[in-house]
């Protein structure tokens, strides 16, 4: 009998990413407007689906009873997280959840729910306890006081992390200076650009052309949203109860992307189409390459410096270069080609796209040195800096060729 009670799943907007900036079309003859909608975008959560929801809906019930809801987003979970929240629809009348089987990616889940949301505010936090439910009251009565949005900070009075390594630490850190330089006027506003604990007001984001990659959507927000006054509520990031981590390499590279598609405003993704570059693999190409040059520039200072060997110039140049190459094609090979190189088995298929691979960089490499010697001996340019101009001009001619070469001709048989 009580599964006759069990509220049906939220339909799944197909429409472009934009939220409405009236939700009363979307609803039903029994359904009214509500000042908060919170998002609870989820995968593999249902160790964690039950005290989620009743944490929050217990704190909900007492700062806003009937003027709320929560929504789960889940991505179609194999744990089947969805069909759990659904089962608790009839004790929660608060409660609605959807079920996405074509759509990956916790920044559009996001989104989808914010686009059948019902309230004025909208938010979103993690579905796995990382994030403290008790925060949401503070950021409700920042947005209260007049903000357009309010984030949850690690970085802010109040803020931190739990049992984080000196590796996530320094990747968080990184990720966050690096996006001060590509957007400071974005990612500058706020002291915690890769939280995931946020509310925003409809009006600030409603009918803007959203484009998120990845998983940080509130770059998404700084970045297309009308945003004016801002509040940052500190909390500490707490370590995962159940269940596992969600973070890896693949999300720092859609951070990069976002970051660089933001910046743009879409003359990135107009150069993309008209060149047709994999703009992802270029990235992963482009990672690999900085390990390079560390390696490069290492050797090179160790052999041409007159107080290391003191060798020769174009000699240094060309060892150093070389030492590179093969540290680019080993980490190439196993990460930026893998779904190429993994249907090649064998060291022979290997080698010959190690020699395809070497060939297309010594046509770099000449022009790398031609660059090096101009730039020194001719401009006066510093060796180091030198030495790191013209790495970069050539870093684009070997992506292209060895994309259409050294990965793509062998043929597997």
């Amino acid at each position: 009998m009580q599964d006759t009670l069990i509220h049906p799943l939220v339909p799944v907007p197909s429409s472009s990413l934009r939220i409405p900036r009236e939700p009363s079309r979307f609803l039903a003859s029994d359904e009214c407007l509500l000042y908060f909608s919170l998002i609870v975008p989820t995968y593999n959560e249902s160790k964690n689906i039950h005290a989620i929801v009743h944490l929050l809906i217990g704190l909900l019930d007492e700062a806003m009873p009937g003027n709320y809801e929560l929504i789960i987003v889940d991505d179609d979970s194999p744990d089947q997280t969805w069909k759990i929240a659904q089962e608790m629809t009839p004790d929660h009348s608060t409660l609605r959840v959807m079920r996405r089987q074509q759509e990956r990616g916790l920044s559009t889940a996001v989104i989808r729910g914010w686009q059948v949301a019902r309230g004025q505010v909208l938010g979103v936090i993690d579905g796995d306890l990382q994030h403290p439910p008790e925060v949401l009251l503070k950021l409700l009565d920042a947005i209260q006081q007049g903000a357009d949005l309010a984030v949850a900070s690690r970085h802010v009075d109040g803020g931190g992390v739990s049992d984080w390594g000196f590796i996530r630490r320094f990747l968080s850190r990184g990720a966050q200076l690096l996006g001060l330089l590509i957007l400071p006027n974005v990612v500058g506003r706020v002291s915690d650009p890769m939280s995931g604990y946020f509310m925003v007001r409809r009006s600030a984001i409603a009918e803007r052309d959203l484009n998120p990659k990845g998983y940080k959507i509130l770059l998404e927000v700084l970045g297309r949203g009308e945003i004016e006054q801002i509040a940052e509520v500190g909390y500490v990031f707490q370590e995962r109860q159940e269940g596992e981590s969600k973070v890896t390499w693949k999300q720092y590279v859609d951070y990069l992307h976002h970051l660089a598609r933001l910046r743009s405003r879409g003359r990135v993704a107009r150069l993309k189409k008209r060149l047709k570059v994999p703009l992802t693999r270029f990235v992963q190409f482009g990672l690999v390459g900085l390990s390079g040059v560390f390696v490069d520039m290492a050797i090179f200072y160790l052999l041409s410096d007159p107080m290391a060997l003191g060798l020769g110039l174009t000699r240094s140049k060309i060892l150093a270069a070389e030492a590179a190459i093969i540290n680019n094609f080993l980490w190439n090979d196993v990460w930026t080609f893998k779904d190429i190189s993994s249907k090649q088995k064998g060291w022979k298929p290997r080698l010959k796209r190690f020699l395809k691979f070497n060939t297309i960089c010594l046509m770099g490499l000449i022009l790398n040195v031609l660059l090096l010697n101009f730039f020194f001996n001719v401009l006066g340019i510093n060796r180091y800096l030198a030495n790191l101009i013209a790495i970069a001009l050539v870093t684009f001619w070997n992506f292209w060729i060895n994309l259409k070469l050294s990965w793509r001709v062998t043929q597997v048989k």
